[in-house]
């Protein structure tokens, strides 16, 4: 048997509490994005199990379209990550709009909403669309109207609101109530947050250091949900004025928009508030190049180094954040 020196025993020793470290602090990264467990609610609208149900049957209700054509999950349809896979949807009367659809997925904590951040609760957030010409073009009289005349509505709403009933300002509390609700689901980079090892691969493990690290990428789509819901202008080509449009501090010759959550990306193409890249590897060659060249203003990212196969392991990392099941069961709508 051979007999280790003191030397390489101290150096043995070494090793071991600097693997431990760095595993410590492997550790503190990922806490850093463990899912939290509770959803906060404001005070003035805590959770209500009635309401939430009764926000998930006017969510697929196109009866809350001018036309009864659309509903809100036209747009935010479950099973593209609560977008839908095209640059721009189309609204009422077929009309396309301005952007891409962002996700309603775990908007609870932000503090502002849309592309721009013109609205600042997600109460706000489930009106405008409804009574936005281009969007689905309704007046909530419309609404009101409609859904009064369906028993099934009628009692839901007593349940829900005792005392108040259907009225607009429980619509919009329902939806809001319900998109609150509307969390990622659980995903293999969750169990390995949780401490299995095995839950994604080698590669996926490389692409999150590369994410955290070199890449650079949490300096922005930090948290649990790979946002700081901040705004940036990333070097897109577009006219677009982004949050130049509504927030005066803002210079009018940038072009920042939000940052989008990462969680359920891999489901979410095309991406960019225009929906200009249509894939990952699209997105990562945008930032590869610092953004779009020639746009004769500053912007906020620079050029990032990523090579080939850091590209590829960032990807399978990035497709850890995809839910074991995003399913989501359509409800049976009243009918009067």
């Amino acid at each position: 048997m051979r007999v280790m020196s003191r030397a390489m025993l101290a150096f043995a020793a070494l090793l071991t509490v600097a693997a431990g470290a760095l595993a410590a602090v492997e550790g503190d990264v990922r806490d850093g994005f463990r899912r939290p467990t509770v959803i906060p609610f404001p005070e003035g609208a805590p959770y209500s199990p009635q309401a939430a149900a009764l926000g998930k049957l006017l969510f697929f209700d196109p009866r809350l379209s001018g036309a009864q054509n659309l509903s809100c999950a036209s747009c935010h349809n479950p099973s593209f990550g609560w977008e839908v896979p095209v640059p721009r949807a189309l609204g009422s009367l077929a009309v396309e709009l301005q952007r891409h659809v962002p996700t309603v997925e775990n908007l609870a904590e932000a503090p502002r909403l849309t592309w721009d951040g013109r609205q600042t609760s997600i109460e706000q957030q489930v009106l405008s669309p409804i009574v936005h010409p281009d969007e689905m073009n309704a007046t909530m009289e419309q609404v009101i109207d409609r859904l009064l005349r369906i028993p099934k509505y009628r009692k839901a709403f007593r349940t829900a609101f005792p005392g108040e009933g259907l009225v607009a300002e429980n619509v919009v509390a329902s939806l809001a109530t319900y998109v609150r609700t509307l969390r990622s689901g659980w995903s293999p980079f969750d169990d390995w947050v949780a401490g299995d090892e095995d839950a994604i691969s080698a590669a996926a493990k490389r692409g999150f250091e590369f994410f955290i690290g070199e890449g650079g990428c949490a300096a922005c789509h930090a948290g649990w949900a790979f946002t700081d819901h901040r705004f940036y202008d990333i070097g897109l080509d577009t006219n677009d004025p982004g949050r130049a449009g509504v927030d005066d501090s803002e210079p009018a010759g940038r072009r920042a928009f939000k940052t989008p959550g990462l969680r359920n990306i891999a489901l979410r193409a095309p991406y960019m508030h225009n929906g200009s890249q249509s894939d990952l590897v699209g997105v990562l060659h945008h930032y590869r190049n610092g953004g779009a060249s020639d746009l004769g203003r500053q912007v906020d990212i620079a050029p990032v180094r990523i090579p080939l196969m850091a590209e590829m392991e960032l990807i399978a990392f990035l497709k850890t954040l995809t839910a074991y099941d995003a399913h989501v069961s359509q409800p049976s709508l009243p009918v009067k």
